[in-house]
């Protein structure tokens, strides 16, 4: 019998009362993917900044969240925009997890996980794709990055596609500073990019 998408959430909404949960779940999860119907998995991750949702598709990572942003409405955006078959499955973003905990401890300073692009696109992919290939510990300004995707002028446009990035930490807008090193606004809050430049060195801890 072939699964569809309403069955494997069904089943795996009623999974907690099985006395083994998590291997009916990564049974189920398993059907799912054999059945093509598992397109995108996510989990939600705990980090210094709270709760983080990750989501990833065969190619890579393709969603970080976290600040403001609703679990439920990024998980919404991701049906819509990605793929209806969206589904909870914490053990397929194990690679990332052990990253951004050993980011988050200091022990990483480059992200090896793959990466999908695709939520990403026109002048924004170069912004981003420069901002990717910052150095840890070093910062950019938004004129910098703007001259790096090919317009030195275009800065203003270079701070909204930042702004817009759907794959925070690992591509690192909050390595982008405002003229004179101003921190500037960052989606989990100023505190947490000044918090990430301090972990990284690249601003004084006093």
């Amino acid at each position: 019998m072939n699964l569809t998408q309403k069955d494997i959430e069904r089943s795996l909404r009623g999974a907690g009362a099985s006395t083994n949960t998590e291997a009916a779940t990564r049974s189920l999860l398993d059907r799912a993917e054999t059945e093509g119907l598992l397109d995108v998995a996510y989990a939600r991750l705990d980090s210094p900044f709270g709760e983080l949702l990750v989501a990833e598709t065969g190619k890579g990572v393709v969603r970080i969240s976290f600040g403001e942003e609703s679990p439920d409405e990024v998980v919404e955006e991701l049906a819509w925009t990605v793929s209806p078959r969206v589904l909870e499955a914490p053990a397929r973003l194990d690679p990332v997890r052990r990253e951004l905990d050993q980011y988050f401890e200091g022990r990483l300073h480059d992200f090896t996980v793959p990466l999908d692009w695709q939520l990403i696109s026109g002048f924004q992919t170069k912004v981003l794709r420069a901002t990717a290939a910052i150095p840890y510990g070093e910062t950019r300004s938004y004129g910098e990055v703007a001259a790096e995707a090919g317009n030195r002028r275009a800065f203003r446009a270079a701070g909204t596609a930042l702004g817009r990035n759907p794959l925070p930490l690992i591509v690192p807008c909050h390595r982008v500073l405002r003229a004179g090193g101003v921190i500037g606004n960052y989606g989990g809050g100023p505190e947490m990019k000044e918090a990430l430049l301090k972990l990284e060195g690249a601003l004084p801890d006093a």
